[in-house]
């Protein structure tokens, strides 16, 4: 599995790395802090609790374990977490029949790129019972295929724009003065006729700096062209940067139950920066990548574990995809949930194109 392991660990011998993996799965599947003589029973090991406590207490001063106040037991650290991941973890690849089911979902027919990223993050989501988030596709050239004007009430005209093969996205804009239907079709046929095909950035260069230089010279069809332009292509029609879904699952999880820890991290959902930033460094990595509490940069992902990848079509990164929920999660499920997603996603959009 390709993800790429973070930070340094000091050689422990084959006995303690063992411990230290059936330590993490076991706390991982229950949720309870785990005692010595659990451990040397689940290990299968012939060796006391004496000595298995000794190897725990080693590790704890290592800093992979830590003591909960109200247990003897321990549970691993997000240090504990990362050596488990990059050396430890076994992880089985999805069977045929998964793959197909996930297959299937993410082929159904969708309008445009980003509801195929609502549907692929409700699946994450439903599939792992965590958060799924899927950046809906970046592309470099957004190419313009066709536009339409539609008249509606008080100054406001609907636009239909068609991108790249397929995509279609309309919005609302409010013009200086109403616009017949006639006045707006001539005007969608001029941009038709003069910049189908086109990238939109071309678009939005070309004609609102030439047109806006002669504009007191402009017939009243030209003037027409020019407000339409402005405010359709005075933004990229990409539309939102990524979407998530599941958000409540996480409500569902005993090491995010607190309140505040919630809340924050709904907000971080909604602002969007901190998961903009992390997910913008895995844009130029290879394959899944994991990050648990604090390496993702953001306070409020303390206690929370992030696995991503990359979806690329023809060599190009388009977005990235993945999973939050809590460092306790089952990463021997989720990380090929994810690669696999990814995978099935490019081969959706390399379908679309």
């Amino acid at each position: 599995m390709p993800w790429e392991p973070v930070g340094n660990h000091p050689n422990l011998n084959e006995r303690t790395q063992h411990l230290l993996k059936v330590l993490v799965e076991r706390y991982i599947r229950d949720g309870q802090p785990v005692g010595s003589r659990t451990l040397a029973r689940d290990a299968g090991l012939d060796l006391s609790p004496a000595t298995i406590r000794n190897v725990m207490a080693d590790l704890e001063d290592l800093g992979y374990l830590q003591s909960p106040h109200t247990s003897a037991g321990r549970v691993p650290t997000a240090r504990g977490y990362r050596l488990f991941i990059d050396a430890l973890l076994n992880v089985p690849p999805l069977d045929h029949r998964e793959v197909e089911i996930l297959r299937r979902r993410i082929d159904q027919p969708v309008q445009n790129s980003a509801e195929l990223a609502r549907t692929v993050s409700d699946l994450l989501s439903g599939v792992t019972r965590l958060a799924g988030i899927v950046m809906v596709p970046r592309r470099n050239v957004v190419t313009l295929r066709h536009v339409e004007f539609l008249p509606l009430s008080e100054n406001r005209v609907l636009v239909v724009l068609v991108l790249n093969a397929q995509e279609v996205q309309n919005r609302i804009i409010q013009t200086r003065r109403p616009y017949s239907a006639v006045e707006l079709n001539q005007a969608a046929q001029y941009l038709n006729g003069q910049f189908a095909g086109k990238g939109i950035q071309q678009v939005r260069e070309t004609l609102l700096r030439d047109l806006r230089e002669t504009r007191d010279n402009l017939d009243r069809l030209m003037q027409t062209v020019v407000e339409m332009a402005e405010q359709t292509f005075e933004i990229d029609p990409v539309g939102e940067d990524y979407v998530v879904a599941g958000q409540t699952h996480l409500m569902q999880c005993a090491d995010l139950s607190d309140l505040d820890t919630l809340r924050q991290l709904f907000e971080a959902f909604n602002h969007k920066s901190d998961l903009l930033h992390l997910f913008d460094q895995c844009l130029h990595a290879d394959g899944v990548q994991i990050f648990i509490g604090e390496e993702a940069g953001s306070s409020v992902l303390q206690g929370c574990s992030v696995v991503t990848a990359p979806y690329t079509v023809e060599g190009q990164v388009l977005g990235v995809l993945g999973v939050i929920g809590p460092t306790r999660m089952a990463y021997d499920r989720v990380i090929p949930v994810v690669e696999v997603t990814a995978r099935l996603l490019a081969a959706a959009l390399n379908d679309q194109d």
